[in-house]
């Protein structure tokens, strides 16, 4: 039995043949299946002789009237979906570089019967074991890192991001060397600076579009490493 096919079968245990009556000329469950295949297959980048990187979060659009008739069902099919998206990655030695998330979102310029997903490569973020700072500290933050909507406080006199255990952001993207970037604070007078160092990475560090050595960091700066955008925000979370 085929990836789609244990997928349609589980629907119908789990919801009882409601989505036979919910959808008739209207999008079907199927569809939106296998547009997350196509989204699979389209979007892998090879990193390795047996290892493709695919995206791991998608945004199902829905017109009005779709939206409408699925969202008793919604929970269901996102669990259902990101159960799709897994077994076929593993058939196809795809790799994800975080958790599979699946949502979806209602649109007005949309009909009944079509969709739109949007994908995109977010990579999971963790804090090192040496890096637990509490509500304390994060007040005292010299700025925060968003990374996929996440906020991360950026603490004197720095922290490392990379793909290693012992950096204080783990950040687990191919893209991303074991120890990738240093984030350093400095205190001058009653300024602080941040500034963002490359440790000679193998794929480099982009700020502000342009690839650095180092650079200083602003509110708002957007720092790009391997295939992970972290946005830098000088305001404290809340206020």
């Amino acid at each position: 039995m085929g990836v789609l096919q244990r997928f349609e079968r589980r629907l119908e245990n789990l919801v009882q043949g409601a989505f036979t009556r919910a959808f008739r000329s209207e999008v079907q469950p199927v569809e939106i299946a296998a547009a997350i295949q196509r989204e699979l297959d389209n979007n892998a980048q090879i990193v390795s002789r047996d290892r493709s990187l695919v995206p791991n979060d998608f945004v199902v659009e829905l017109g009005p009237g779709d939206h409408e008739r699925l969202s008793a069902y919604l929970g269901t099919l996102a669990t259902e979906l990101v159960e799709l998206a897994r077994e076929h990655a593993e058939l196809q030695h795809y790799a994800f570089t975080g958790p599979v998330g699946v949502g979806f979102e209602r649109h007005e310029d949309l009909i009944v019967g079509d969709f739109r997903i949007r994908s995109a490569v977010r990579a999971g973020v963790d804090r090192g074991s040496s890096f637990t700072p509490s509500s304390t500290t994060e007040r005292q933050a010299a700025a925060f890192l968003i990374i996929n909507g996440t906020q991360h406080p950026v603490i004197a006199p720095g922290i490392v991001l990379g793909r290693g255990s012992e950096c204080d952001l783990r950040i687990d993207d191919p893209g991303v060397s074991r120890r990738h970037l240093e984030i350093r604070v400095y205190q001058q007078g009653t300024q602080t600076q941040l500034v963002a160092v490359d440790l000679g990475s193998t794929n480099g560090t982009v700020v502000d579009g342009a690839r650095i050595g180092q650079a200083p960091l602003s509110d708002g700066s957007r720092i790009v490493l391997g295939s992970t955008v972290a946005d830098v925000s000088r305001r404290v979370p809340g206020r």
